[in-house]
């Protein structure tokens, strides 16, 4: 049958199952809302405040669902105002579509009204970018685009469409959505030579990232871990894909780490990645990473092969493929010697922070307490989020949503609202600083309007916390633009967009906010006011060594 293009748009949403979007109208995508206006029984349409709001919201939709999350904005500052959320999911391999409209095919070039080459802004940040400038190839191009954003390592892609290819006609037939599953191809040497390096090993150790969550290999990597005998470690993003109540899991590794796992791993002689990329933060001074260590790498993507940290062995294709194989294949191993020796170091080096005060860790350890460690929990990006990282027991995948590759202060408000969207049955909180709290907190609207019940906890400390933390410890405590002294009171703000709004000075008045914030089924802010110098630990100075890390008795004691 003949549609427009903008019916195509919504028909070929329709097919890939999408039953929510994220968006903010404008003059070149008029067309589009238009026919979404005719189908919003069947898609709903979340109106965010800014279209970075929208694209942080497709991206934790994303996250929590393990569908393809959807954004939508019109040409020109709609569509650059996507970016830095496309780029967010791009470093995380988030898969999401973008979608944008622009002017008309024959003013494109011609520096009109709101155009923007957004195909060419977003090359760099996209897994893969569409122009579509004639209606004949519109739902192909969708197709395509929802495919190439879930298979192998997943990724965000960009569809943009000329204004005038809304409307005019073309034939549509509805197809099924083109299936993408796991390749069942993985290299029998590769996987022969990772079984006998593991059967060598004395001392291996459990790396996981977020591909493990990915991928969908949380049981597969259970398996895995207690065959292997081996203590566990994850990065920021793979937190959930292994129990963190396990007694094999020793917490995170890399900067702010636990001593545990970065002593842990600097001893072992065999490191296990598992859908990490060896990022930075993790591995401190590459050339001192795991020294003693053979590595075996498992990741859906060869380029990540070699590319931060030489390796031993490794094996390509997807990580619940993988992990299957090698579970056939392996027998129990026991290393009770070494997995003990991890146990004294837990036991040695627990995560400490000041009980008799109102903080960071005090009001993530509470959040984890009343919600039994069954909610959602999102972050911004500083120290609220490795506290967050560090003090809640992330048990399951898809729970704990944070821009990890990017760092992208702003990220978390729009990802609580996606992740509620599409996880209606899961209490939500995202966990911000004051810092990137003011980056989005006009979402706060959002969650108004749209009557989304999702729990806003400010660690307010009226300072940039990390990056005060490094001009305290490396820059001679020189605060450079690092103190936010100003008036803004958030809970007057909160009451002025329709939420409610509570101040927590002390333990008691944050363990009465929160339980209130759970009973009210309405958006809430909770301002955590805290001291301006309460700092991460452990951690790792820079261009240090892992095996490095300090915390605060260290730094007394030195």
């Amino acid at each position: 049958m003949q549609l427009t293009g903008s019916e195509i748009v919504i028909e070929c949403l329709k097919e890939q199952g999408v039953d929510t979007v994220f968006g903010y109208p404008g003059g070149a995508i008029l067309n589009v809302y238009d026919e979404l206006y005719k189908h919003q029984n069947e898609i709903k349409h979340i109106l965010t405040s800014h279209e970075q709001g929208a694209a942080h919201a497709a991206d934790g939709y994303a996250r929590a669902t393990g569908k393809v999350g959807v954004c939508l904005a019109t040409s020109g500052p709609g569509a650059t105002n996507l970016v830095t959320g496309i780029a967010t999911a791009y470093m995380d391999s988030i898969p999401i579509v973008a979608i944008t409209c622009n002017v008309g095919v024959s003013l494109l070039g011609k520096d009109s009204f709101q155009e923007i080459d957004i195909t060419g802004i977003t090359l760099p940040i996209t897994k893969h970018n569409f122009i579509v400038k004639d209606v004949n190839n519109l739902a192909a191009t969708i197709r395509k685009a929802f495919a190439i954003a879930k298979k192998g390592r997943p990724g965000p892609v960009l569809i943009d469409i000329p204004k005038d290819v809304t409307a005019n006609k073309a034939e549509y037939v509805k197809e099924k959505p083109i299936a993408v599953e796991p390749s069942q191809n993985i290299c029998e040497t590769q996987l022969d030579t990772a079984v006998e390096m593991i059967k060598e090993a004395k001392k291996p150790y459990i790396f996981v990232g977020g591909g493990a969550i990915l991928s969908g290999a949380s049981e597969e990597l259970y398996t895995f871990a207690k065959k292997v005998d081996a203590p566990v470690t994850d990065s920021l993003m793979g937190k959930g894909a292994f129990p963190g109540t396990d007694p094999l899991y020793t917490g995170m590794l890399g900067m702010h780490g636990t001593k545990t796992s970065n002593y842990g791993v600097s001893e072992c002689d065999l490191l296990i990645v598992i859908g990490a990329r060896f990022s930075d933060r993790v591995t401190g001074n590459a050339q001192k990473f795991a020294q003693n260590a053979k590595i075996i790498q498992i990741d859906v993507d060869v380029a990540e092969m070699n590319k931060n940290v030489m390796i031993s062995a490794g094996v390509v294709g997807d990580i619940k493929v993988v992990l299957d194989r090698l579970n056939e294949r392996l027998e129990q191993q026991d290393h009770a010697e070494w997995v003990t020796k991890i146990q004294e170091y837990k036991e040695k080096y627990p995560l400490v922070y000041h009980k008799d005060v109102l903080s960071g860790p005090f009001v993530v350890e509470e959040i984890y307490r009343q919600t039994k460690g069954e909610a959602i929990i999102s972050t911004e990006v500083g120290q609220h989020q490795m506290w967050a990282a560090q003090f809640y027991k992330y048990t399951k995948p898809r729970t704990f949503l944070t821009s990890g590759g990017l760092g992208t202060m702003g990220y978390g408000l729009g990802a609580a609202l996606g992740a509620k969207s599409g996880r209606e049955d899961k209490v939500v909180v995202n966990i911000a600083g004051d810092g990137c709290f003011r980056m989005n907190m006009n979402e706060i609207a959002t969650a108004v309007r749209h009557n989304i019940p999702v729990i806003q906890v400010v660690i307010n400390n009226h300072v940039l916390g990390m990056v005060r933390q490094w001009q305290n410890l490396f820059y001679g405590q020189r605060y450079s633009a690092t103190v936010l002294n100003d008036a803004v009171d958030f809970v007057k703000l909160a009451e002025a967009m329709g939420a409610e709004g509570i101040r927590a000075t002390t333990q008691e008045e944050f363990k009465s906010a929160f339980e209130k914030a759970m009973n009210l089924g309405r958006p809430v802010v909770i301002d955590c006011q805290i001291d301006s110098d309460d700092k991460v630990w452990p951690m790792v100075a820079p261009g240090a060594a892992i095996s490095e890390a300090f915390d605060e008795a260290d730094l007394k004691n030195k």
